[in-house]
């Protein structure tokens, strides 16, 4: 016989008030969200403006020596013998020689001319800038402003991020300063990182979720990479200042290979910067790509297994090819946090200014994050203005490799469907 269930043990009064209490509790939490991602859209929105508020804008000029004085056609137009012949005729006989030291003037590109002869013969000064919305609102009273306190400068619109600024070095004059060297030094650093992180992390996460068994030392490997992820990233260049640049400084700095340069045989190099932060993604990415290989279902392996496939054939064809887009998922959070990295650099000894474009993993370096700082910190408001364009292109690059990324995952989960 079926028990007959008290019709009171299941009160509709009850049932009512419990679901009506669930309701009013999740469209107070659905609400709850909503206001977060209004919020932060918001502060998204009031970063980006600023930004761009900062990257545009009038800007009054003056010149210690007009530059149609020194030639009769304008100087980015000239040789480099005559920019050379200009730079001889005009620079002191100490600063040639210090700027022989850093780079021969022969060895000097038309263009890095061109910024030597602007930044010590030309000397462009800006005497005052304004932000883009006042230059769009208060343009009449800014013209006023200059005829009556700069009678002498030239009133233009700048964009502080274009095409010299992209392909100028570094230049203790916002006027000429520029991100190429910035720039360069980010691309080999994150190339370092790639190299040396992506193969190693992928490979401990196979390792750990294919072959290894469960017992305590793997127990005791797996946590200490789980509290890995979560170090500062000052701890990680402390490491990388004792182990790359100090213990490995004949490797780092070249000298084993006959590359190092005089500048960098310390082991202050690209090379070191590149490892440092290759161990600060590493717990990342082998937590992802371990989180990745566990959604590849088990009937896949023993399908293989039934097949006469061995282990390492069924990992090789089957397993990581269809975790692939999530390891890749993995990687792009972790390559994307290496990039902003400004702390571990800084101790493993990134360069604050530096005007000779990295050529190799043993060549000085900077990097973007670094620049900006540098420029922030700087007393002029000019140097601001140029960390906001910086932070454009750092903004640009980070979305660019992100892109590449995500298009190779889509490719990668194309061939898998396919």
């Amino acid at each position: 016989m079926t028990a007959q269930i008290p019709s009171s043990a299941f009160p509709e009064e009850q049932f009512a008030e419990n679901l009506s209490q669930r309701h009013r509790t999740a469209r107070w939490m659905a609400a709850v969200f909503q206001i977060s991602t209004v919020f932060g859209i918001i502060v998204l929105l009031t970063l980006l403006y600023n930004i761009i508020n900062s990257s545009f804008g009038l800007v009054a000029w003056q010149y210690r020596v007009p530059p149609e004085s020194l030639a009769g056609m304008p100087l980015e137009e000239l040789p480099k013998e005559e920019l050379m012949r200009i730079l001889q005729e005009n620079v002191s006989a100490n600063v040639l020689r210090r700027l022989e030291r850093e780079k021969p003037l022969e060895a000097r590109s038309q263009e890095e001319l061109y910024a030597l002869v602007m930044e010590r013969v030309v000397q462009p000064q800006i005497v005052k800038t304004w932000s883009l919305v006042d230059s769009i609102f208060r343009r009449g009273e800014i013209m006023q402003e200059v005829a009556r306190d700069y009678p002498d400068a030239y009133l233009r619109f700048r964009s502080w991020l274009n095409a010299r600024f992209l392909t100028s070095p570094q230049s203790s004059r916002p006027e000429l300063a520029g991100v190429r060297t910035a720039i360069l030094g980010s691309l080999w650093t994150v190339l370092i990182t790639i190299l040396f992180a992506f193969p190693l992390g992928v490979g401990a996460a196979v390792y750990l979720e294919e072959y290894a068994s469960d017992n305590w030392l793997n127990r005791i490997i797996q946590t200490n990479i789980n509290n890995l992820a979560g170090v500062p990233s000052i701890i990680y260049g402390m490491l990388g200042l004792a182990i790359f640049v100090r213990a490995m400084e004949p490797i780092t700095s070249g000298i084993w290979f006959g590359a190092a340069e005089p500048a960098t045989a310390n082991g202050r190099t690209v090379l070191s910067a590149g490892l440092t932060l290759g161990l600060l993604v590493l717990p990342l990415i082998i937590i992802n790509a371990q989180e990745a290989i566990r959604t590849v279902p088990n009937s896949l392996r023993q399908a293989s297994y039934g097949l006469g496939a061995t282990k390492w054939q069924t990992i090789w064809h089957h397993v990581l090819p269809n975790a692939l887009p999530g390891i890749l998922t993995g990687t792009i959070l972790s390559i994307s946090r290496a990039i902003g990295e400004t702390a571990p650099l800084v101790v493993v000894g990134a360069s604050t200014f530096i005007t000779v474009d990295p050529t190799g993993p043993f060549s000085q370096f900077t990097t973007l994050p670094i620049q900006i700082y540098q420029w922030t910190s700087r007393p002029q408001g000019e140097f601001r203005n140029l960390a906001a364009a910086a932070s454009i292109v750092l903004m640009v690059l980070l979305l660019s490799l992100n892109a590449s990324a995500v298009l190779l995952r889509q490719r990668a989960r194309r061939r898998i469907r396919g």
